[in-house]
């Protein structure tokens, strides 16, 4: 999506900015074997595909089994949500939904982990992510 936003700079000459913004999908259950590459292949029958990206783990260089599609339309991008989610992309059903915005928990040490870096002091009684 296109946006054009009126712009002063100091000595009120007016500039115009132009902003884009597409719209960003999130696919859950990818097989550990899919690449980026095929998963934009997937995404492509339904519009341009601006990037797609499956998330590897750091430390072991293996998929996290989730991704992110980015897509030019929001059309398009709606049209892929309804047609593929649940559908099977190399023997699996995967899960496809619109993207939310990350937000911070306000954990600023490595997100989940206490600064012992062990699990006394209770994680165990954290709740698990919950699925909307």
């Amino acid at each position: 999506m296109l946006y054009r936003l009126a712009h002063f700079d100091l000595k009120g000459n007016e500039k115009l900015l132009t902003f884009y913004f597409f719209m960003n999908i999130y696919v859950a259950n990818i097989p550990y074997k899919a690449t980026s590459e095929e998963l934009k292949e997937l995404f492509e029958e339904f519009g341009e595909v601006i990037s797609a990206k499956i998330i590897m783990d750091r430390y072991t260089q293996r998929s996290k089994g989730f991704g992110f599609v980015e897509m030019k339309e929001d059309a398009d991008g709606q049209q892929a949500i309804e047609s593929l989610n649940g559908k099977d992309f190399m023997g699996k059903n995967i899960v496809v939904n619109e993207a939310r915005p990350k937000t911070d928990n306000g954990n600023s040490f490595n997100n989940n982990r206490r600064s012992g870096g062990s699990n006394s002091g209770g994680n165990y009684n954290k709740k698990p992510y919950k699925s909307y």
